[in-house]
């Protein structure tokens, strides 16, 4: 054991150098040169029982520096119904571009929609593609892509994965597809890049509506806010999820988990950014994917992928998030915004809600608020009628028709809101 935390250490401090082999090497060669000196009064037979446990411990050791995936990327396969474009942005980005246009027999609207998903650095889920498709039954012309490095898009060198970044190629992409404005949705961390792109003029220039959904922290001040989030989600309490996990490989398992403690850097030389992608599995989510659904849906909780289909950046996410912490505030900015926003909340939202809120009272320009009764974090899933209602609720917005919810909270209600831990 202490010639395995030994070892753990030298990866810290070594940065997983040469695959985690520098640190396995110089943890082998302490353990022998110990063992022997340990043994060198004793009998030759008895020299070799301290060997025993330094033999166990480089072959457990050595588990963590061999990788069990390729460490080249592997791509998702293309989908069956829908198109996988390539597009080449000003940024440098080449991102993979899906395009659902308005369904025949349905009355075309003139502003394009684009969707940003969640993640950050994830590729978009089937769940996620089959509600774009029932918005493009409505007539809407809908795009999204998968951001620099998630799904089938091209990765980026990982000092490159940043919420700046995100937010140019949003604006490059806007560019790229030559429409002039468009609507924007905006979930999750793609509600954050919204966010902060409605803060950045020459973005927001080109911005006509945004939907902004569940947002996590947009800034460094925000993410440093703490409180309550909302109605009890599924979290702790749902099934676990089921199929292979990395995480029960000892060489992902210590790589992602000194990454989560902040001990690793996700640049590390112990697993490589495209090996770790093709290591991580939607089982590694975890608690979650729970979180993002209410307590009563615990049980009959959605797949929301498929194997094939499943995309995860750990190390680039981590990355991305890291430089949302470190930001300064961009609620200056905002507070200028000008472009008609919607934010929507989820009653059994697993945010805090101080990253809504925050949002809510610095954009000036935030038209309706939708709390959404029923559904967690993730509104649109399949379930009973959420994605209806979510529909529902963005294209009455979209369209500036009344919304078919209350406009709730609004500024003035935001102390009450978050004192009554709603």
């Amino acid at each position: 054991m202490a010639l395995i935390v030994f070892f753990l250490a030298l990866i810290v401090l070594t940065k997983g150098a040469g695959s985690g082999f520098a640190a396995w090497a110089a943890t082998v060669g302490v353990a022998i040169t110990a063992a022997l000196w340990r043994g060198r009064r004793r009998a030759w037979r008895e020299r070799l029982v301290p060997l025993v446990p330094v033999a166990i411990a480089a072959a457990l050791t050595a588990s963590v520096c061999i990788p069990t995936v390729p460490t080249a990327r592997r791509y998702p396969p293309a989908l069956p119904f829908v198109a996988t474009q390539y597009w080449s942005l000003a940024t440098g980005s080449r991102v993979a571009v899906y395009h659902y246009p308005p369904a025949s027999g349905s009355t075309p609207h003139p502003v394009p929609l684009v969707y940003l998903n969640g993640g950050p650095v994830r590729g978009i889920s089937l769940l996620d593609h089959q509600f774009l498709q029932l918005l493009a039954r409505q007539g809407y012309d809908v795009y999204a892509y998968e951001q620099a490095g998630g799904g089938r898009s091209d990765l980026l060198p990982m000092d490159q994965y940043t919420i700046s970044r995100e937010v140019r190629d949003l604006g490059a992409f806007i560019d790229r597809l030559g429409k002039g404005s468009v609507d924007v949705l905006g979930f999750s961390s793609g509600a954050v890049v919204l966010t902060r792109a409605l803060a950045d003029p020459d973005t927001a220039a080109h911005l006509h509506r945004a939907v902004i959904a569940e947002p996590g922290p947009m800034d460094g001040p925000t993410s440093r806010l703490t409180g309550n989030e909302g109605r009890p989600s599924a979290r702790d309490i749902a099934p676990a999820m089921t199929g292979p996990r990395s995480t029960h490989v000892p060489r992902y398992a210590v790589a992602f988990g000194l990454m989560r403690l902040g001990l690793l850097d996700p640049d590390s030389g112990l697993v490589g950014q495209a090996e770790g992608d093709n290591a991580f599995t939607a089982a590694d989510l975890g608690s979650d994917t729970a979180s993002g659904y209410c307590a009563k849906d615990a049980h009959r909780i959605p797949v929301e992928d498929t194997t094939q289909n499943f995309s995860f950046s750990a190390a680039a996410s981590l990355r991305v998030q890291q430089t949302i912490k470190e930001s300064p505030s961009i609620a200056p900015q905002l507070r200028l915004s000008r472009t008609p926003a919607m934010l929507m909340i989820a009653e059994c939202s697993s945010q805090v809600r101080t990253w809504e809120t925050t949002i809510l009272a610095d954009d000036p320009a935030i038209q309706r608020t939708q709390y959404m009764p029923a559904v967690g974090h993730h509104m649109w899933n399949g379930l009973d009628d959420n994605d209806q209602r979510a529909v529902a609720a963005i294209t009455a917005f979209l369209q500036d028709e009344p919304a078919p919810l209350p406009n709730y909270p609004t500024r003035s209600d935001i102390a009450a809101f978050l004192r009554d831990h709603r």
